[in-house]
């Protein structure tokens, strides 16, 4: 975790938040959004973000739902490893809302459709099976597989290709200052 004792996250990006990319030149870019921008900046073909004015709204608009699904996840994550007498049923039902209304939402913009910008692969996809991932990760008892079936559909897709199998996340400790 970014936050545990001896990680470097909170000396590469003052917010002390992952995900951080450092360049060969040891410069530093931080936010999954600022990362996926320049990367498309080196190599803009295939394109990730379109360029067409909505489609790229769509895109970003997909990707920040995705982020959003993560953030009410940490923060649930976080709230349950508090102190038990500390912990907040509101706070989490509330991140817990978010989260379920963020699967809806996405069930509904992905549709019958195969990506979530037309036949081609996006940084929304990534995204969005970025989020899947990480709630089957953080949120083992959240069942939204078999609740949107065309998410899990998506879900299988993107699981099955080389760069996702490669880079399956694992669970780190979550350590407590008492």
């Amino acid at each position: 975790m970014p936050w545990n004792p001896g990680t470097v996250a909170a000396q590469l990006n003052p917010l002390g938040k992952v995900p951080i990319l450092m360049l060969d030149d040891q410069t530093v870019i931080h936010d999954s959004s600022i990362i996926a921008e320049y990367l498309e900046m080196l190599a803009p073909e295939p394109a990730l973000i379109p360029s067409d004015p909505m489609r790229r709204l769509n895109v970003r608009q997909i990707e920040t739902l995705a982020d959003g699904i993560c953030d009410a996840v940490v923060l649930m994550v976080l709230e349950q490893h508090r102190p038990a007498a500390l912990q907040s049923g509101d706070w989490i039902a509330r991140q817990r809302i978010k989260v379920e209304n963020g699967v809806t939402a996405l069930s509904k913009r992905l549709g019958d459709a195969e990506h979530f910008d037309g036949m081609e692969l996006s940084l929304a996809d990534i995204a969005v099976a970025c989020a899947l991932r990480y709630l089957d990760l953080r949120l083992p008892n959240f069942k939204w597989r078999g609740n949107v079936t065309n998410l899990e559909a998506f879900s299988s897709i993107m699981e099955a290709r080389s760069s996702f199998r490669e880079t399956v996340p694992s669970t780190q400790e979550i350590t407590t200052v008492n």
